[in-house]
């Protein structure tokens, strides 16, 4: 039986939610913005090559807005560290396939980590490729960034003794591109995965 009309564009919008959500995780930003924008720009299709197009145009429609809208799109990923209410990619990355839990040390470690770095970029959340890194591993990589010295203390140094870069100066608006870039890694991943999963050569259906 074909759809109507209304019923194909109701169809069309519920089929593009998904598929975002699954690329990028659910948030306001992708309700209220990604999502409208690519519906006007194009027939949505679920097939491979139909996903990688919609992540392409997505990431060019992500890089054109504002820093402040940028910014409220990376803070829709969970911090890393993070051990609840992951979606199901989320928390498979995280663990960076890891067959035992990861030690709770590094969990605060991490915790801790993160409110330094916010405290150090105001407004923007620490987002990395995890690309099956452990989370220690990780915890390195943001204790680099930080300047800081490798250490699994859960409150040293102490937060406030970060100092603030300036918000929209040129070193903030670096570290949000490298997000925003990290992000868009993350879901080419993401997508890849499921290529596989498919019975699909990986990458096949990438665009340049």
């Amino acid at each position: 039986m074909f759809l109507c009309s209304h019923e194909s564009e109701q169809h069309a919008e519920l089929v593009l939610a998904g598929i975002l959500t699954l690329l990028f995780e659910y948030s306001d930003v992708l309700v209220e913005n990604l999502h409208p924008a690519l519906l006007t720009a194009q027939p949505i299709s679920d097939s491979a090559d139909g996903v990688q197009k919609i992540l392409s145009d997505s990431m060019e429609i992500i890089r054109s807005w504002d820093i402040e809208l940028q910014a409220r799109f990376i803070a829709g990923h969970p911090r890393i560290g993070e051990t609840k209410n992951l979606s199901t990619l989320s928390s498979k990355e995280q663990g960076g396939g890891a067959s035992e839990p990861t030690p709770p040390e590094v969990i605060a470690r991490l915790a801790h980590l993160n409110a330094c770095y916010e405290q150090v970029y105001p407004g923007l959340r620490y987002i990395t490729f995890v690309n099956g890194r452990s989370r220690a591993t990780i915890a390195e990589e943001m204790e680099d960034k930080l300047k800081t010295s490798h250490s699994l203390s859960p409150n040293q140094p102490p937060v406030e003794s970060f100092l603030p870069v300036e918000k929209h100066g040129q070193e903030w608006r670096q570290e949000l591109s490298r997000a925003v870039e990290d992000v868009g890694r993350i879901a080419q991943s993401r997508l890849d995965k499921l290529v596989v999963e498919a019975g699909q050569e990986p990458g096949k259906c990438r665009q340049s």
